[in-house]
């Protein structure tokens, strides 16, 4: 098998990224965007895709032993903290910056699902399996990836289960009952 070599000029992030995919036999390296996505929806304008096909990653921190726990989600969708909470058995709260860039190694808005400093416990947003391909970051807000949904699963180990709010349903006109 060819392997291809990393580029150094890369951020060291999407460097272990892109080492992490090679070890996992991921077909697919790191790109690297011209601007910034930080954002659901910065990511999706610049690689041209919906919304709901950037995989977001949001950490989380576990009460009980101050554990991360990532939670790969659509772009389109919002997290439900009790159905998180269910699924990694205890209470959970936000992880502020310092928390995420110690526990993943990676910065807010760059957080890839794969190749953390400490291994999270991590859940995959069911959501995802609509899309043939979605986008994840890879280590840095300029830094993606594509993957097939079901590819999460393998590279991460983690779980496929609802992990989002219930969509609201569509008002029919203003000032409905």
């Amino acid at each position: 098998m060819h392997v291809e070599k990393i580029p150094a000029n890369l951020p060291e992030g999407v460097q272990r990224v892109a080492a992490a995919l090679q070890t996992l036999n991921h077909p697919h390296m790191p790109q690297m965007l011209d601007d910034a996505a930080r954002t659901a929806q910065q990511a999706a304008d610049a690689l041209g895709i919906l919304v709901g096909q950037v995989a977001k990653s949001i950490i989380f921190r576990r009460k009980s032993d101050d554990a991360a726990v990532l939670v790969v989600t659509s772009g389109d969708r919002r997290v439900d903290e009790k159905k998180v909470e269910a699924h990694v058995g205890g209470k959970i709260g936000r992880a502020d910056a310092e928390f995420v860039k110690a526990r993943t190694g990676f910065s807010i808005g760059g957080v890839s699902p794969v190749a953390h400093a400490t291994p999270p416990v991590t859940l995959i947003d069911q959501n995802l399996l609509r899309f043939d391909v979605v986008w994840a970051a890879a280590g840095h807000p300029n830094g993606v990836f594509p993957l097939h949904p079901s590819d999460l699963q393998r590279l991460t180990g983690a779980p496929v289960v609802d992990v989002v709010q219930a969509s609201a349903p569509q008002a029919s006109g203003a000032g409905a009952a």
